[in-house]
């Protein structure tokens, strides 16, 4: 049994991805920090979770006032209320239900339950156990009172992860702070005419970063775009797919099949060189292997200069102190922005699901209210 099932049962539970639990435990430290929170993290290397301990009340206020879409390295967190076992015990829905029932005048009545794994190889063998053991479950807490009998997209959402296939970690969310995504992972499936697997991450970068709601005003067809860094053309691929006109930036040849589409230009030029002509673009993408100081102060000159509306690009990672690293590139930009711009701006980056050692950034100017 993992010291971590042995901890106190009270606490923020962290999902990430394996290896980077160092990265997600620095980061809730810093921002619980800043909410006047100081508790203590335990972790194991590739667990692809993290647990910071603190006391209840503590954790209900983080559990509020933490921004998940603010974490970097943090795809899904709950508020957690304590460790259950399960091994030998038939009836495993009571044992959850013993550890949340004291708790029901914090989350009241929940709208919608999650049961899952961390994404290790190990913990994902439990997924078919999971989805089998959340028929009996639902079933268990709604004759309680504990769920709703339809799901409730305002309520709080109930979490069982089951770290291994002997303990679970149990607790709740906000539907306000919280990934439609379970686990925060987006799966994806490769497309065919794809050039590259990178095209992935454009995809989830589009899906995490633009509320579904707004797609239909702000990634749509007819917009125009500029990619730098294209070659072969799998983020290209997501925006000519989504009906967009591209300027294809790379001194390297671009997939044949993109260009006979008729929405691509490919300007064999310098992406750090590159400006557009004319003052339209809407989404600016870059997925250059370069220093990551230099492609974020790249991506802030464009805003700053109203060569376009939103970018998304990558920021590469060092081998260590990430979140160090991250917070410091994060930091330069916003400094700038705020130095330099006359509007209002959003900045979101995250370690994305299908991000290996980069994180992915959003910017944007807000509309003037």
């Amino acid at each position: 049994m993992s010291e971590i099932v042995n901890g106190r049962g009270s606490g923020i539970v962290l999902l990430c991805r394996a290896g980077f639990e160092g990265d997600c435990a620095a980061e809730i430290q810093d921002k619980t920090a800043e909410l006047g929170v100081y508790g203590y993290c335990q972790t194991q290397p590739e667990q692809a979770y993290v647990t910071y301990h603190c006391q209840h009340e503590e954790a209900e206020h983080i559990a509020r006032k933490l921004t998940l879409k603010d974490l970097v390295f943090a795809r899904e967190m709950f508020a957690l209320l304590g460790p259950v076992k399960v091994a030998g015990i038939e009836d495993r829905a009571s044992e959850v239900i013993k550890v949340l029932k004291p708790h029901q005048e914090t989350f009241g009545l929940a709208g919608e339950l999650r049961v899952g794994t961390p994404d290790t190889n190990e913990a994902n063998q439990l997924s078919k156990f999971c989805r089998k053991f959340s028929v009996p479950l639902r079933q268990a807490l709604r004759k309680e009172e504990l769920l709703s009998n339809k799901p409730l997209a305002k309520r709080p959402v109930l979490h069982v992860l089951f770290v291994n296939a002997a303990h679970a970690l149990v607790g709740y969310s906000y539907s306000y702070n919280q990934t439609v995504h379970n686990g925060g992972i987006v799966r994806l499936r490769m497309p065919k005419e794809a050039p590259s697997r990178s095209t992935l991450k454009l995809d989830e970068a589009f899906q995490v970063f633009v509320p579904e709601n707004e797609h239909e005003k702000r990634v749509h067809s007819g917009m125009k775009a500029v990619d730098l860094g294209a070659a072969p053309g799998g983020w290209t691929y997501q925006l000519v797919r989504r009906g967009m006109m591209v300027q294809a930036v790379d001194n390297g040849p671009m997939a044949e099949s993109l260009m006979e589409t008729g929405q691509v230009k490919h300007i064999q030029e310098d992406g750090f060189k590159f400006r557009p002509k004319r003052k339209n673009i809407t989404w600016l993408v870059c997925d250059m292997v370069e220093k990551p100081a230099r492609v974020g102060e790249l991506m802030t000159s464009w805003l700053l200069e109203g060569d376009c509306e939103e970018a998304i690009f990558n920021l590469k990672l060092p081998m260590r102190q990430r979140y160090a690293a991250v917070k410091g590139y994060l930091d330069q930009i916003k400094e700038q922005l705020q130095t330099e711009g006359t509007k209002p701006f959003e900045i979101q980056a995250k370690h994305l699901y299908h991000d290996r050692e980069e994180i992915t950034v959003h910017l944007r100017w807000l509309p003037r209210s």
